[in-house]
């Protein structure tokens, strides 16, 4: 995939990279099996963007998506039109900027923070959704230029001759996204502005709790964020519906061909996460090593 296609669909994966967790057993990787299911399939939790140096694919996993005939992503990124849809998908509406949205002083925290962070203010970059705005702060925070799971996992099913597909389509992710207040969206970004060190603080410790497979943290750390102040709203939205949503590919999947599933590790878990949604309907879900 060529570089301009990975740097926008950065742009889109970067906020559910936040998504909070459950409780579970430190692990990223499962195996599901049992109902009937002719073969085993796989799931596994991204965090979809990081440094290169912290992208690690485990042996357990390179032999999971060896072992599985396709690979299943939040979106197909062997999709030939999604260039063109995430273009579309990350601009507001028309004749809408973040001076529309933002208070003065938040405009000016968050213009002057891009200015010297990247260089170029809210003039050039104001008619974007918070979602790539978001993937801008992340990417300073970060560092470097940052890589992705689902790139990768991708990359390597390629390799491999695998077909990719997605769980969802672009339009049906960013409306999931469109759900959350636009002005609170706004909002958290002039907040992480205001307090690049304290949002920075954050981010390395989500990293630092999903490079542990600690689940459990990555949400006490989520919880007690000083940047999010709707999660139930997030949860459900982000969360939880598209959980529901998504159950019906996966077993509809799982029952033709062994299947790879990546997506964010916020959605493997909880009452209304993945695994136990699958467990609810019978299947034996076993953590991998």
């Amino acid at each position: 995939m060529v570089p301009m296609i990975r740097k926008l669909l950065f742009l889109i994966l970067a906020t559910a990279a936040l998504a909070p967790a459950y409780g579970q057993d430190k692990s990223l990787l499962y195996e599901v099996s049992g109902k009937g299911l002719p073969q085993p399939s796989y799931l596994y939790g991204t965090f979809h963007l990081v440094c290169p140096a912290d992208l690690q694919v485990t042996e357990a996993t390179r032999k999971a998506l060896a072992q599985a005939q396709r690979l299943y992503l939040e979106l197909d990124l062997d999709d030939p039109t999604l260039l063109a849809s995430m273009m579309k998908a990350v601009a507001m509406p028309a004749g809408k900027n973040a001076k529309d949205i933002l208070s003065a002083d938040d405009y000016a925290v968050l213009d002057s923070y891009l200015k010297k962070t990247l260089g170029v203010g809210l003039a050039q970059f104001g008619a974007l959704k918070p979602v790539a705005l978001q993937s801008m702060l992340v990417s300073v925070m970060l560092n470097c230029e940052p890589a992705s799971y689902d790139m990768k996992f991708a990359e390597m099913a390629g390799q491999q001759g695998k077909e990719i597909l997605g769980l969802e389509t672009l339009e049906e992710q960013m409306a999931a996204l469109d759900k959350l207040p636009i002005e609170k969206q706004f909002k958290e970004l002039a907040d992480m502005a205001r307090k690049p060190e304290d949002a920075r603080k954050e981010f390395a410790g989500l990293l630092a709790a999903y490079k542990a497979q600690d689940l459990s943290q990555l949400t006490k750390l989520m919880r007690e964020s000083q940047f999010e102040d709707d999660s139930e709203k997030f949860d459900e939205e982000i969360l939880n519906k598209r959980n529901a949503n998504w159950i019906p590919t996966i077993e509809k999947a799982a029952r033709e061909k062994s299947t790879f599933f990546a997506f964010g590790a916020g959605h493997l878990i909880g009452p209304k996460g993945v695994i136990s949604l699958l467990r609810e309907k019978g299947y034996n879900v076993k953590v991998l090593p």
